[in-house]
């Protein structure tokens, strides 16, 4: 038996083919958020980040509406209105706040403590007891993104820094409270997604009005770029996230978030010139392994590195 086939047999004996699998699809969401950035920077109109959120969530929540044609009922409405809120709406919006206030990419290093969010609430609302492995990568995860993000002199404002915590903190409540609520009987991903997306997006249209207006007449470069957002950015991305947050493991799930800095990175430095320094790629990896680390339990790994030395002695 060869090394390669042994580290195979390992890993597939802990891990079946259908998660790996389900991981890899959920992870395809928070690797279309990583290109926000740059279809933001390329295509958007500057200056309109509220109401770009509300053309990003609203029109896609009501395509999705239509397409399944439920609406919530019972005390399915209010949940809806929370969890819209929590993972659309004031995420958005708390984003916003921190990406103007915080310089150097500070704020995505606060959105990176997600994963650890996600461990306390899993505790207190599911009772999932946090394993020192998961809270020892969340930390790994943190630093990978602080070394991709940080660059230059830091400046700190307190307002900004809260509301990158928020962020962090109500994207774990919308996390949690998904997992914990599930879906009501008959209602699949693409449902839950409509459900929230449009609530989230009519939670920030009187904020986008008041803030911003409507943005200038939009050529077809901010079409394009307002259409993938929506269609691939939300649409697309929402119903697998909320398919794969409701069947995996929640806190190794949440790790996958991290991948939306790592990919802006990786993007910014093959279509803007942005130089990728060698402490930004030592930063990459760290998130990367931080992530491929929390899919797995420590038995696994530890599998992983005695069956080389096993097959040697074959």
């Amino acid at each position: 038996m060869t090394q390669a086939s042994s580290r195979s047999d390992a890993v597939s004996a802990s891990l079946p083919v259908s998660t790996l699998g389900l991981t890899a699809l959920t992870a395809a969401a928070p690797i279309s958020w990583g290109t926000t950035y740059l279809v933001t920077t390329e295509f958007l109109p500057p200056g309109y980040p509220l109401m770009s959120g509300v053309i990003r969530a609203l029109p896609a929540g009501l395509i999705l509406l239509a397409i399944t044609r439920k609406l919530p009922h019972g005390k399915w409405l209010w949940r809806s209105l929370l969890l819209g809120t929590l993972n659309i709406g004031a995420l958005f919006a708390l984003l916003f706040v921190a990406a103007y206030r915080l310089p150097g990419g500070i704020a995505a290093i606060l959105v990176a403590v997600l994963p650890l969010f996600v461990a306390g609430l899993a505790f207190l609302l599911l009772n999932v007891k946090p394993t020192r492995w998961l809270l020892g990568w969340g930390l790994v995860g943190v630093v990978g993104v602080g070394l991709i993000v940080l660059r230059g002199r830091l400046s700190f404002d307190l307002l900004g820094i809260l509301a990158g915590i928020a962020a962090a903190g109500v994207m774990a409540g919308g996390i949690v409270l998904t997992k914990r609520w599930g879906r009501p009987e008959g209602a699949g991903a693409a449902t839950i997604a409509g459900w929230q997306l449009t609530a989230g997006g009519l939670v920030l249209v009187p904020l986008a009005l008041a803030f911003e207006g409507l943005p200038p007449g939009l050529d077809l470069r901010a079409l394009g770029g307002y259409a993938w957002l929506s269609l691939v950015g939300a649409l697309l991305s929402f119903m697998v996230w909320f398919h794969g947050i409701g069947k995996l493991p929640v806190v190794a799930a949440s790790f996958l978030a991290l991948l939306s800095p790592a990919v802006a990175a990786i993007l910014g430095w093959l279509f803007l010139d942005e130089s990728l320094t060698p402490w930004q790629g030592v930063g990459v990896l760290l998130a990367l392994t931080a992530i491929a680390a929390a899919q797995l339990s420590p038995d696994v790994v530890r599998n992983l590195v005695r069956t080389p030395a096993t097959a040697k002695g074959e």
